[in-house]
């Protein structure tokens, strides 16, 4: 029987948190018929000053390959949440801008991300949770 050592520790713990933190915050987030990855969207195209991306970047923004964004996009873009555009200025490039009622789902969806966060590191100090907050972020670089 081999022993994991502290590295394989430590990524199988943030996987497992993963996994643990999306389940929640998802269940949360289904009150407005969105999922986390669909708030992760949302949450992209508000953060621009026209609240438009184009496709390719918001895929990298997200963590998606350009299918998965497609995948992803085609339900919002059909209540919505978003819609396609054309690039004035290039005919090959998508835009994908966050539409009123994307940003009021968005808004609303924010508020009940932040009682899901709240709800999920309660058992957390505030030193504990920088403390992770800044060794993940290392991590990521």
């Amino acid at each position: 029987m081999s022993t994991t050592s502290l590295p394989s520790q430590f990524v199988l713990a943030l996987a497992s948190l993963q996994r643990v933190a999306l389940k929640r915050v998802d269940r949360h987030l289904n009150i407005h018929g969105i999922s986390f990855t669909e708030f992760i969207v949302l949450r992209a195209l508000a953060a621009e000053g026209d609240h438009t991306l184009r496709r390719i970047d918001l895929a990298e923004e997200v963590g998606l390959s350009a299918s998965g964004i497609t995948r992803v996009l085609a339900p919002m873009a059909k209540i919505g949440l978003i819609k396609k555009e054309l690039n004035p200025r290039d005919a090959r490039v998508s835009l994908v801008k966050l539409t009123a009622a994307g940003r009021s789902i968005f808004e609303d969806a924010s508020r009940t991300f932040e009682q899901g966060a709240q709800a999920l590191t309660s058992s957390l100090d505030s030193r504990q949770m920088k403390a992770v907050t800044e060794a993940v972020a290392l991590v990521g670089r």
